[in-house]
């Protein structure tokens, strides 16, 4: 897999509503969006960071699972 490290870490959202949106955004001198995903409640996506892609915002109620622990985006 050129260009990508498969030894990354995965990070795994749970959708907990329609909608939540997952923005991919790129790596360099100017972050800019990559791509954008959208998750139905229940619906469960599978992610690594890459080369290209430095960072994810994600928008709507879900649950974050990484190697650090849980994230729940529908606790305030």
């Amino acid at each position: 897999m050129e260009g990508n490290d498969v030894r990354s870490e995965y990070i795994a959202i749970k959708a907990l509503e329609n909608g939540v949106t997952l923005i991919g955004l790129t790596r360099g001198r100017d972050t800019k969006l990559s791509h954008t995903e959208k998750l139905d409640r229940g619906e469960i996506m599978l992610a690594q960071f890459t080369e290209s892609v430095s960072a994810m915002k994600i928008r709507g109620k879900a649950i974050i699972y990484t190697q650090f622990g849980c994230i729940d985006t529908s606790i305030e």
